[in-house]
């Protein structure tokens, strides 16, 4: 990255929209601008689109160039010093079926770990801002968007390009928050409780009385999926997780935890279920996923979402890698026709031609917030200028629950935003001063 001017208004918005051609329910929002400001007050919320949105005109353009904010930029593969915080110009106003969102908080998930390395093909190549979930309100309608309004408070969903503190996106690619939920929590929600419903209700068929594995069962899916299963009654939940989460992953709901650091999960599991799991959830990968069909009876189901084993230190690990193609599972039609047994995988960035079904999905777990049946759990919060931070907790497994970006800037006086007790551990090594200050190149998207 260097100092050069970012691209003139116009410019910012035609490689927005260039962006979202054919955009859907896993692709992103765009690099967007408008001018961050507070939560508007509630009359504001009655604001027309025309009002939101004037004319571009060239009177105003240099006051849009000058217009900055702040975005997250993978700048190259590699450790955590590799996501800068920049300082972008350029304001785009919505088109028709478009908004522009005012954000407050960032989820992190495992796809940004992997992305970092270069190990995320749905991630373009860098420079790019990550972020595949935001929250915050809106502060500007395109034309034709009717069920949007300047004030909603609203969960967005995308690809990547989220880490930043304004979007420009589609309107159908937002959900508003209900009542009573946090910023932190909507952005929370999305990218995790969407995977575990979907590969629970829809890929496994999930009923009463079954059994279910859940590996990192205290990262954000795994607290996900075991809420889920609660929804159900009689299941029997399996969770790995380190001796030091047990308390915790049991009273949300998990009956058997095993730490497997110190034990064989599989040789725990077989004690109590000799005859094997009705579901396995599979985010490792490697050997594990063939241990996880080992484990299943007949007619049980294993679901592959991830490959958690390839993230080995900060930087891509090529033995790491080796490893894990090596021992990858492989099986014949004809071998799980004679097990009877089903493999299924899911990748949620790949749905890209598929928004209706997630969109149903994403509604349906937001009733079940309503209902009071499930609830994201937040581990920690860090503001953009930590981002290393964050993602070294996150990489470390050192959180419970799911670990959030700040939009606001860190105050002088904070050191740290350390919000759990159990965050110490990860100060080995503290990361290169998490963020650095750079203006995009021109035409960067």
């Amino acid at each position: 990255m260097s100092g050069e001017d970012a691209p003139a208004p116009q410019k910012v918005e035609d490689q927005l929209r260039e962006d979202q051609k054919g955009q859907t329910a896993g692709e992103p929002a765009g690099e967007p601008a408008s001018e961050p400001a507070g939560e508007p007050a509630p009359h504001q919320a009655t604001t027309g689109a025309a009002e939101a949105q004037p004319a571009a005109t060239a009177a105003n353009e240099p006051e849009q160039d000058a217009f900055t904010y702040r975005a997250l930029v993978l700048t190259g593969y590699g450790g955590y010093d590799k996501v800068k915080l920049q300082m972008k110009k350029g304001r785009a106003s919505p088109q028709s079926g478009e908004v522009v969102v005012q954000v407050k908080a960032c989820g992190l998930n495992f796809a940004d770990l992997l992305g970092r390395q270069g190990l995320n093909d749905r991630l373009p190549s860098p420079p790019v801002t990550p972020g595949m979930e935001c929250s915050g309100f809106i502060e500007a309608v395109g034309e034709d968007v009717t069920d949007r309004k300047v004030g909603d408070r609203v969960m967005v969903l995308g690809r990547c390009g989220l880490w930043q503190e304004v979007v420009l996106v589609k309107a159908d690619h937002t959900f508003l928050i209900p009542e009573g939920m946090t910023y932190e929590e909507a952005a929370a929600l999305p990218v995790n409780y969407i995977t575990a419903y979907m590969v629970l209700f829809q890929m496994a068929n999930l009923r009463p009385k079954k059994s279910v594995l859940i590996h990192m069962a205290a990262g954000g899916v795994g607290i996900a999926a075991t809420q889920l299963c609660q929804t159900v009654s009689d299941v029997t939940v399996f969770g790995t997780a380190s001796a030091s989460k047990h308390e915790v992953i049991k009273e949300g709901g998990v009956t058997h935890p095993i730490d497997y650091r110190t034990r064989d999960y599989v040789e725990e599991i077989r004690k109590i279920n000799p005859h094997g799991l009705d579901i396995v959830l599979d985010p490792l990968g490697g050997s594990d996923t063939q241990k996880a069909f080992n484990l299943l009876k007949p007619m049980g189901t294993l679901i592959v979402y991830g490959a958690a084993n390839r993230l080995s230190g900060q930087r891509k690990n090529l033995l790491a890698l080796a490893k894990s193609w090596y021992s990858q599972f492989s099986i014949s039609a004809l071998s799980l026709m004679q097990s009877n047994k089903a493999v299924c995988g899911f990748h949620l960035g790949y749905l890209d031609d598929e928004f209706t079904l997630v969109s149903h999905v994403l509604h349906e777990v937001l009733n079940l917030y309503q209902q009071g049946k499930i609830k994201p759990r937040i581990d920690s919060t860090y503001h953009f200028e930590q981002v290393g931070e964050a993602m070294r907790r996150m990489q470390e497994r050192s959180n419970i629950g799911k670990v959030i970006l700040l939009t606001e800037p860190k105050k002088e006086e904070e050191t740290s935003n350390k919000k759990e007790a159990g965050q110490n551990d990860i100060q080995k090594e503290e990361p290169k001063e998490g963020v650095e200050t750079e203006e995009p190149k021109t035409g960067e998207s």
